[in-house]
């Protein structure tokens, strides 16, 4: 087998693993596809100091959502990514139950990818829209 013909061969896609900050945020993988990751977070315990569901955590577990997304892709063909812009509107909030953060591409490229990243509440309310754009980039070699 030519070295072109090896790396042009499908890889299988990453497998979702929690960092510990997901972890402490009580983040659960519910779907996981290079078309679509689909991750929920309880609201209790990630609130600011009136009972809210806090805004950083939204963009917290948001980026975590569509760095996954990016990198099952681009794991596809060995690579990873690294995230150059993240943007996010607020449109609500939410004091109790989970929140459900659903990431699906705009663009996979070679060497780039964008993700729209939609948070909602239990009753489908858009708690959250978000765009995160990554770079795609050789694995480090540590």
């Amino acid at each position: 087998m030519t070295k072109e013909s090896s790396s042009s061969q499908a890889l299988e896609p990453w497998i979702i693993e929690l960092g510990s900050l997901d972890q402490k945020m009580g983040v659960e993988i519910l779907e996981e596809s290079v078309q679509k990751v689909v991750a929920r977070m309880p609201v209790e315990g990630n609130t600011q100091s009136f009972g809210l569901l806090h805004g950083g955590a939204s963009l917290a577990v948001g980026e975590a959502v569509g760095s996954w997304a990016a990198v099952k892709y681009a794991s596809t063909f060995g690579k990873v990514v690294v995230g150059v812009d993240v943007n996010a509107t607020h449109h609500r909030s939410a004091t109790e139950g989970y929140i459900l953060i659903t990431a699906t591409p705009i663009k996979l490229g070679r060497r780039m990818t964008s993700h729209d990243v939609v948070i909602t509440d239990e009753q489908e309310r858009r708690i959250c829209t978000m765009r995160i754009t990554n770079l795609v980039i050789d694995k480090p070699k540590y």
